[in-house]
């Protein structure tokens, strides 16, 4: 199958603007050329940092721009977005039983995990107990089946110190809940860095890209 992956569109009310760009043109501009293209890919899939400041209006601003999309989406949360707004708007998104915004979509390849890694108060990435039970859980109900996975922060460090440090915290937890399926895993697809990366993890195969807006300075 085939899906496109798009990350970090930090939006903001559509009057205003970020970093001297217009963040609803360019994600208007992404969703214009997705639309332009031969329409076999399955679906969208948004990594998180979906709007800038939370605020309502960037929501209403997303909805409305990602309506246009031809293929069906899947958003999941970053550390600039805010979980009871998304919720009032994208009421049909992904919800655990503990009210995050993950979950798991069966495809003709296999499993696709979506995780929540949404922390209030902070920007760096949190993966909590209840999370870390609720992967795990999904995890252990089909080892064997092919599985992507999809969340905002990275579980390691990337060598951009500014990014590293609002990392996931929970790294070393998050990768013994992992470890035994890593075999399964056919994926890692995540953002927050803004920048166009690719490797293996663990035996596991990684990915991210630019921010639709804005991108992070390559300082090593």
């Amino acid at each position: 199958m085939k899906l496109t992956h798009l990350t970090d569109t930090h939006l903001v009310e559509p009057d205003q603007i970020l970093y001297g760009l217009n963040p609803l043109e360019r994600l208007n501009l992404a969703v214009a050329s997705i639309n332009s293209l031969p329409a076999d890919a399955e679906q969208v899939v948004i990594t998180g940092d979906l709007t800038h400041w939370g605020q309502l209006g960037a929501h209403h601003a997303l909805h409305s721009s990602l309506a246009e999309l031809k293929p069906a989406y899947t958003l999941i949360l970053g550390n600039h977005d805010n979980r009871e707004l998304f919720r009032n708007v994208f009421s049909d998104a992904l919800e655990d039983e503990n009210g995050f915004v993950q979950g798991v979509r069966e495809t003709d390849v296999g499993q696709f995990l979506f995780l929540d890694t949404n922390q209030s108060g902070t920007h760096s990435g949190w993966y909590c107990a209840n999370r870390l039970h609720w992967l795990r859980e999904q995890l252990v109900r089909s080892p064997d089946t092919p599985k992507s996975i999809f969340m905002h922060h990275p579980p390691f460090n990337v060598g951009l110190e500014p990014m590293d440090r609002i990392g996931l915290v929970q790294r070393d937890e998050f990768l013994q809940v992992v470890r035994p399926y890593l075999g399964s895993v056919r994926h890692l697809f995540f953002g927050h860095v803004h920048r166009p990366i690719s490797g293996s993890w663990h035996g596991v195969a990684f990915s991210t890209l630019r921010g639709t807006n804005h991108q992070i300075w390559l300082n090593f």
